[in-house]
């Protein structure tokens, strides 16, 4: 093989593993972890939010990712960069974690976490595993139950974020294994769906590029989930999405058509945009919207209430001179399924003056006492954001 072809297939294979719309790994998963509260490497002081609102350290976990809070207050967090899931506790009831322990270490991106009936389940790429009674077992976590291990192993796009449905199902995406293709297995760009034993598996949602946050409305219980656009048509196009699921079925457009109107130049002559459903809001281009929630806090302003708070992880490959977009948290107002305003939340996690973010949100949930835990796998951290007036 010759210098020449050798050097051409380096390239190709940088390109490859690039991931698309921004959510790259961004965190050494070697890199040695700091102090549970350290703030080192934190610039809180440049962060913006609504009067009233403030933001903490609640914790320090290297390439933090899915979050997932139980009632009893333990907050389990994912580790894609890395192989881990962590555990965390307050004991003494200051919003700072106190404890920190390790649940599982050697997966291949466990990015994907949910908790059930007392079990935490965690997503591998291509398997999903359950921990029976966690929070009894923190310091010594038992042998994990292999449910599912028949999704598929690409690594673009393949890690997962899992989330159970008010029908007691557990929602399981998976990524289009590229940036832009057309694949004759349904499963990819899809969403899937499986009782909590792993039994009766069903595609429930098509022409899903790749999600990594969906959550469900606390009043129609509809599922809502956000979509990574795709890369290379340009700086400001297209629309990276917040969608609506209202039934099993729904194709939402990739790799056809993108934000509702935006036809893919190497497919888009195959259906036109009107036979897919359309964003219920279309956000920023490539800002790599993530986790979402909608906002039960009783402890925030009225106006907040069931807006639509998402984690944008913040673009990777916009040209330095219009720079980078998300690395923020926006919110969303919806009426009747549709989103009415897009707004920006916390911002400042990303130096305007240098094009250089020292975080990036992740996932975001809301705790018993109405504030918001947002993960951050840039810094490893994740924040506690509350209102004080």
């Amino acid at each position: 093989m010759n210098r020449s072809l050798i050097l051409l297939l380096i390239l190709l294979g940088i390109s490859c593993s690039s991931n698309s719309t921004t959510d790259t790994p961004s965190d050494d998963p070697e890199k040695e972890e700091i102090g549970l509260n350290s703030m080192e490497g934190l610039s809180l002081s440049d962060i913006v939010l609504p009067e009233g609102f403030k933001i903490d350290v609640y914790a320090r976990v290297n390439n933090a990712r899915s979050l997932a809070l139980t009632e009893n207050g333990t907050l389990f967090v994912s580790n894609r960069g890395g192989d881990k899931v962590y555990a965390l506790r307050d004991t003494d009831g200051d919003w700072k974690a106190d404890e920190k322990y390790v649940i599982v270490s050697g997966l291949r991106s466990p990015n994907g976490i949910a908790f059930k009936d007392g079990s935490l389940y965690v997503a591998e790429i291509s398997k999903l595993w359950r921990f029976d009674d966690i929070e009894a077992n923190l310091a010594n976590p038992p042998e994990p139950t292999k449910i599912y291990d028949d999704y598929p192993k690409d690594g673009h796009h393949g890690w997962k974020y899992i989330a159970f449905g008010p029908d007691g199902k557990l929602y399981v995406p998976v990524g289009a294994p590229c940036n832009i293709c057309e694949s004759k297995n349904e499963m990819y760009a899809s969403i899937t769906r499986m009782n909590p034993d792993g039994s009766e598996r069903e595609v429930y949602a098509h022409g899903v590029r790749n999600t990594v946050g969906f959550t469900w409305h606390p009043e129609t219980g509809e599922m809502w989930f956000t979509d990574n656009g795709r890369d290379w048509l340009g700086n400001e196009s297209p629309a990276c999405e917040l969608n609506r699921a209202t039934e099993a079925g729904q194709h939402f457009g990739y790799p056809y058509c993108h934000a509702g109107d935006v036809v893919d130049p190497e497919f888009g002559d195959k259906f036109p945009c009107s036979d897919f459903v359309k964003p219920a809001q279309n956000l920023g281009p490539h800002v790599a919207p993530l986790g979402l929630k909608f906002c039960t806090s009783g402890s925030f302003p009225a106006e907040y209430k069931n807006r639509v708070f998402i984690a944008e992880h913040g673009s990777w490959n916009r040209d330095a001179e219009v720079g980078h977009t998300g690395h923020k948290i926006t919110m969303v107002t919806e009426e009747n399924g549709k989103g009415t305003s897009y707004d920006d939340f916390a911002v400042g996690f990303l130096n305007k003056e240098t094009n250089k973010a020292w975080a990036r949100p992740v996932d975001l949930v809301f705790a018993e006492d109405g504030s918001i835990l947002v993960s951050d796998d840039l810094a490893g951290t994740v924040f506690r954001i509350s209102y004080t007036l």
